[in-house]
C-alpha cells in the first residue's frame, strides 16, 4: 500500500504545464558564439565534471572505510547512547569533509583561473570551516531525531522520522530568505515588471531583491525562495551589469516567478519527502545487523548508506529538478512572449558562466539540475513556432 501511494504521489508531482505534444526541434546552440568561447566552456565543464566525480569516489571511499572500522570508537566514549552516536557522526563528517578539501580547492583554483570566482584562498578556507560546522549541526540533529525514535520504534523509526525531517525542511524554506546576506531593494522597473508578470501568471506579487555578489563572482544567477510571507526572487547584481539586456533580464524574472506561481518550492519539498522515505528505509534495513540506529556502533554504517543512497538517487533528483526548470522556462515564454530574448539569454550563460551548451549525455542525466543550453534554446524555438 505504501509503494502504491508513493507511485501515485510521484505521478501527480511529475505533471507540469508544459504541453505533452511540444516537440523540441534540432537547433544549433553554438550559433552566435565564437569558437574560443565554446572551447573554453567545454574545457571548463570537463574539468569541473570529472573533479566532482573523483570527489564523490573519495567521499564514499572514506565513509566506507569509516563504516568498516568506525564502530571501534564506541569503546572510547562515555557520552551515553545518543551522545556517542553524535560524536561518531561528527567524526565521520569531519573525515569525509577533509577528503573533499583538495577537490574543493581545485574547483576554486579552476574558477579563479577562468575569471568566474573572486574569493581568495583564505576567505575560501574560512567559509569551508563554516560549512563544515553547519554539517556538524545537521548530522547531530539528524542523529538525535533518528536515534530517539529508534528507541521507541526500533524497526519503523524511519516512518516517523520522515515527517520530522520534512517539517524541518519546510521551516528552513520559510526562513531562508531572511538569512540571505547582501540584499538590497530592486530597481523600480524590475518591481513593476514583477507586478505585471504576477498578474499574468495569476499569483500574488512577490518581493524582488538584488543580491550583491559581484565582489565574489562574475557568474549571473537568480533564485526563487521562500514560502508564504517570505517569498522572494533574488536577482544577483551580476545579471544587471550590462552583459544582459532588459529583455533577457525580464525572461529571468518571469522564470523565477514561474517557480512561485507553479508552487515549485512546495513540490520540491514533496519530492524531498518521497525520496527521503526509501533512503531512510534503506538505512534502517542495512543497520539492523548492528542493532539498528538504537546502537551508536551502527552510526558509521548509517552515514555510508545515507551518502551512497543519496548519490544513487541523484540522477532521479536531477531529472525532477530539470522538469521543474523546464516548466519555469515555458511559463517565462508564456509570460514575456519573447523567445528571441530567451534564446540570447541562454547563449549568454555560455559566454558569462561557461556553461557547456551540449554536455555529455551521461553527465547531463546524472548531475545537471537544469535543461541544457541546447534544450532551453530548442524550447524557445518550439514555442515561437507554436505562437507565430
Amino acid at each position: 500500500m505504501l509503494v502504491i501511494g508513493w507511485l501515485v504521489a510521484a505521478f501527480l508531482l511529475w505533471q507540469t504545464t508544459v504541453p505533452d505534444d511540444l516537440v523540441l526541434p534540432n537547433v544549433d546552440p553554438t550559433s552566435g558564439l565564437s569558437r574560443q568561447v565554446i572551447d573554453e566552456a567545454e574545457d571548463y565543464e570537463t574539468f569541473t565534471r570529472w573533479n566532482f566525480v573523483f570527489s564523490q569516489v573519495a567521499f564514499l571511499g572514506v565513509l566506507a572505510l569509516y563504516a568498516w572500522r568506525g564502530a571501534r570508537f564506541t569503546r572510547e566514549s562515555a557520552a551515553g547512547r545518543i551522545g556517542t552516536g553524535m560524536l561518531l557522526g561528527m567524526l565521520g563528517i569531519a573525515l569525509a569533509g577533509l577528503s573533499q578539501l583538495p577537490f574543493q580547492l581545485a574547483d576554486l583554483w579552476w574558477e579563479r583561473r577562468h575569471g568566474l570566482w573572486k574569493t581568495g584562498y583564505l576567505d575560501w578556507f574560512l567559509e569551508s570551516w563554516v560549512v563544515l560546522g553547519a554539517e556538524f549541526l545537521f548530522i547531530c540533529l539528524w542523529l538525535l531525531v533518528a536515534m530517539a525514535l529508534a528507541a521507541l520504534l526500533p524497526n519503523r523509526w524511519w516512518l516517523a522520522a520522515t515527517p520530522v525531517f520534512v517539517a524541518l525542511a519546510l521551516l528552513f524554506a520559510l526562513i531562508f530568505p531572511y538569512l540571505v546576506p547582501d540584499q538590497e531593494r530592486a530597481p523600480a522597473e524590475l518591481r513593476r515588471d514583477a507586478e505585471l508578470y504576477a498578474q499574468r501568471q495569476g499569483v500574488e506579487p512577490v518581493k524582488v531583491v538584488v543580491q550583491r555578489m559581484s565582489n565574489r563572482t562574475s557568474i549571473p544567477n537568480a533564485q526563487a525562495a521562500g514560502l508564504g510571507p517570505s517569498r522572494r526572487i533574488f536577482i544577483w547584481d551580476t545579471l544587471l551589469d550590462g552583459r544582459f539586456d532588459d529583455g533577457q533580464v525580464r525572461v529571468v524574472l518571469a522564470h523565477e516567478l514561474g517557480h512561485h506561481s507553479r508552487h515549485h518550492i512546495w513540490k520540491s519539498i514533496a519530492w524531498y519527502a518521497l525520496l527521503l522515505l526509501p533512503l531512510l528505509a534503506a538505512v534502517a534495513w542495512v543497520t539492523r545487523r548492528r542493532g539498528g540506529l538504537y546502537e551508536p556502533r551502527a552510526v558509521p554504517l548509517a552515514l555510508f548508506v545515507l551518502a551512497a543512497g543519496s548519490l544513487a538517487l541523484q540522477p532521479f533528483a536531477s531529472a525532477v529538478s530539470r522538469e521543474l526548470e523546464a516548466e519555469a522556462d515555458f511559463v517565462a515564454l508564456e509570460t514575456t512572449r519573447d523567445p528571441a530574448s530567451a534564446r540570447e539569454l541562454f547563449r549568454g550563460f555560455t559566454r558569462a558562466a561557461l556553461e557547456d551548451p551540449t554536455p555529455p549525455r551521461w553527465a547531463h542525466l546524472a548531475f545537471d539540475t537544469h535543461p541544457s543550453i541546447e534544450e532551453r534554446i530548442a524550447m524557445a524555438t518550439a514555442w515561437a513556432e507554436r505562437n507565430p
